[in-house]
Order: C-alpha cells, then structure tokens, then sequence
C-alpha cells in the first residue's frame, strides 16, 4: 500500500486579516469543486443546560439570512448542478457546497452571506427545534444503538463535554431560547473562527482574490477560550443497566484512550480491525459464528481532539446467551491480546482495509477536504492522515500487546447494558 511519501497532496494557504484561514487543494481531474466552510465550534464548546445548541444551529443555517430567504440556499446551489449539506460533530461544525469549478464565486458569496447576515428570529427557532427534538426521537430515543451509544458516554465521562450528545439532552433542547442562538452565533460564527477549504478545480490566485473579495469587509469576533474541564482518571469500573422496550439485550463496554494525536491511535484502530471486522476477525468468528451469540459486532475508535474511549458493541444477543456471558467472551480475547502475538498476516490484512478506504477516499474532492478538514479540527495538521499511512505500517505486534496491557485494565472499563423490559 502507499505511503505518505509515495502520495502526495500539495496544498496552499493564505490567512485574511479578519483572521479566516483558506487552505486550498488543486486538482484538475474533473471541473468540479468543494467548498467547504469548518467553524471551530461542536458540543465539545457547550455547556450544561446549552446541549445540542451547535447542532441546533446547523439547522438555523439553512433559514435564511437579510438576503436569501428560508431554504433558498440549497436550491440555489442545486440550480447550478451542485450539492450542498453541513453536518456537527464533537469538535467542529462543516459545511460544504460540490459545485461546477465556474461556481466558486457563487459558493463563496452564500457562505459569506450567512457567515454574517443570519436571520434568527422566534419562529425559526420554534420551528427548527421541533425538527431537531423529532431527529432525536428517531436517532436515539427510539434507536437501541443510539440509546446504548448516548448512555455509554454519559457514564464513561463524568467531567469533559463528550458526555452528552452532539444532539444534545431533550431537557435542553426544550428549553434553548433566541438569546442563546444570537450569543452562540455572534461568538462563534466569525471568519476567525473558521477555516475555509477549496478542492478540486481551481486556480489559486483567482481563489484568493474570490474569498478576499467576499470575506474580507466581515468583522472578526472577540472569542474568550473558556477551559474545558479535562476528564478525571478512571479509577474503578463502571456498569449501567437500563430496561428497554426490547425484545434481546445490548451490550457495550468502553475504555479511554488518548486524543486523536497519540501515536497509539492507529494501534487501536489495527487492534479493533483483528477483532470485529470482516467475517475472520477473531470476535466475529467467536460470538457470531461459532457461538451464534448475537447478531452484531463491531468496534469503534475515537480521534477526537481530547481523549475519548475506545469500545466494542454486541448488538440483539440471542436467547439462551447473555450480556454477562458475552463480556466474559470479550475480556477473555482481551486479555489474550496482553499475553498473546497477533500474527503478521493478522497485521496486513488489518492495514490494508484501513489505508484501503483512507486512500480511495482521497479520489474525490469532497473526501479529500472531509479528510483535511477533520485533520485540521482534531490535531491541528491538515495532512494528518497522510502520517497515518507510515504509522500503521510502524505497528508491531509488541506495540498490539502494550497498548492492550496500558488501556484494557478493570479501573478504565464502563460497561452499559440494554436489557428487556421484565
């Protein structure tokens, strides 16, 4: 597989004096652009009694501004033969328009407009907060994974942001108000708060000279860097169960690790691949083939800008098999892992999955610019991925087995049952 001297990705930058930073990626492959606008703000920025507003207000987005009424800027976009969305994660808060490269003045016109010109009035809030409480109900309420999800970070942190939802608590949802919005949106939505990506075809110095023109005349917010309350050391297990309307029990256990900088991240990511991808993965094989334990299982990694956890969930766990019996399975795998060898073989096929879909993503402007910008939110580097590449091809299988012994201990578990009703 490549590596990050074999693929390269040339960038140029230029920084406005309102403080907004444009990042520009050039590739003629095909006449089309990504515009791409990341605000340096995601629920990791909120407070209790706030939750979800960064969400909240990616909806509000789309409402209109002194100049474009509500709805009108996606079917702008769309009348030119592009695609527009925005999504919020717990760091940052993108939005993006994939146009024909003759519309990048277009693009960049729309986002300036509302970068400064929001129109948040009482009936949008009202409306919009209806629609984001009935997503929650879709996404979380009314899901098993997302119930499971939302309660495994509720009890892993204790202290740091992540843990409530991006969607944020219904209690405060219900309860945000327009003087919230209009706070958030003046400290938050500034050009020196927000980097702005172009990919794809373009010519830099018109770019430039595009996003100045556009950009220039808006006027930078003052934004105080409030301390985020760093999470204390696990100590001692935790366990949660709650009864659900379900007919089979759902399991999850999490334990924390570094931020997305850490060197050990692409360990986990490796370590999560050898045991719940693909079919011959070592848990899948175990629980679902052999056992028929569940239907379900899968792994996932954090790279967050702090430190998040590291978990594994066991969907719809068959009768006759339990959460305490599917634990004992996963600790025991676990623990093999500290005293244990992966092999090599187990290592490359690990490897190539993940730089398999890292390097077929980088084929179209959009990914690219998803990839540079999650960089650029996570660990400060835009080309951060491109390190990746050489770290998963530095894993050993001693380093598997440190950092099985650093993370997987008793005191850095949480573990969360969903269990039927009755």
């Amino acid at each position: 597989m490549p590596t990050d001297t074999q693929i390269k990705l040339d960038l140029e930058e230029h920084l406005l004096e309102n403080g907004l930073r444009l990042i520009m990626n050039r590739s003629n492959s095909s006449p089309i652009i990504s515009f791409q606008v990341w605000y340096h703000v995601g629920s990791i920025d909120e407070k209790a009694g706030i939750t979800g507003i960064s969400h909240l207000f990616e909806h509000m987005m789309f409402k209109g501004s002194e100049n474009i009424g509500p709805e009108e800027h996606s079917r702008i976009v769309h009348q030119h033969g592009g695609t527009d969305n925005a999504f919020t994660s717990k760091d940052c808060t993108a939005y993006f328009e994939n146009l024909p490269s003759s519309q990048l003045e277009l693009a960049a016109r729309l986002e300036a407009d509302r970068m400064t010109n929001l129109r948040l009035t009482a009936n949008t809030l009202t409306s919009e907060r209806e629609v984001v409480k009935e997503e929650r109900r879709l996404r979380i309420d009314n899901s098993l994974f997302g119930r499971l999800n939302e309660e495994l970070y509720a009890t892993a942190f204790v202290e740091h942001p992540y843990r409530w939802p991006v969607i944020g608590w219904m209690s405060d949802l219900e309860t945000l108000c327009l003087d919230d919005c209009k706070s958030f949106y003046r400290t938050y939505y500034s050009p020196n708060n927000a980097t702005i990506l172009v990919i794809g075809d373009i010519d830099c110095k018109r770019t430039i000279s595009i996003i100045e023109k556009n950009f220039s005349s808006l006027q930078p917010a003052t934004i105080f860097e409030e301390a985020i309350s760093p999470e204390p050391q696990q100590v001692e297990e935790r366990q949660r169960e709650i009864a659900v309307d379900a007919q089979f029990p759902w399991y999850a256990v999490a334990y924390h690790i570094p931020d997305a900088a850490h060197e050990d991240i692409q360990v986990l990511e490796l370590l999560g691949n050898i045991l719940t991808v693909g079919r011959s993965s070592r848990l899948y094989q175990k629980i679902i083939c052999k056992e028929k334990a569940a239907l379900s299982i899968f792994s996932s990694v954090d790279k967050n800008r702090d430190p998040g956890i590291f978990s594994i969930t066991v969907g719809n766990i068959r009768p006759g098999h339990t959460p305490e019996s599917i634990d004992t399975i996963i600790a025991e795998f676990l623990d093999i892992l500290k005293v244990g060898v992966v092999t090599e073989q187990e290592l490359e096929k690990a490897r190539n999955k993940i730089e398999t879909g890292l390097v077929f993503g980088l084929q179209t402007n959009f990914v690219r610019g998803l990839r540079i910008g999650l960089c650029l939110e996570r660990t400060g580097e835009p080309l951060g991925f491109m390190k990746d590449l050489d770290r998963y091809h530095r894993v050993s299988a001693e380093d598997v087995q440190r950092v099985a012994k650093r993370y997987f201990t008793a005191e850095n578990r949480t573990v969360v049952r969903l269990l039927p009703k009755g």
